[in-house]
């Protein structure tokens, strides 16, 4: 009874290795990869453009505080 279940369970194991196996006789895999990197936007706008009379960066206006 130990060697029927011991075959058994390996008949299992070996179907479920050559189910996922990439290698075959009917292999005719011709699809093709795209790359994923988007093209370049619009460069990055400052947060704050520059005052044109001093040539510095405005300051961040803070977040309203939260109502409680």
């Amino acid at each position: 009874m130990k060697k029927l279940i011991l075959a058994s369970v390996a008949a299992i194991a070996l179907f479920g290795v050559a189910a996922c196996s990439d290698s075959g006789t009917g292999s005719t895999d011709t699809t093709t990869t795209q790359s994923t990197t988007p093209a370049p936007a619009d460069p990055a706008q400052p947060a704050a453009p520059a005052d044109p009379a001093t040539g510095t960066m405005k300051p961040a206006e803070p977040a309203p505080a939260p109502a409680q």
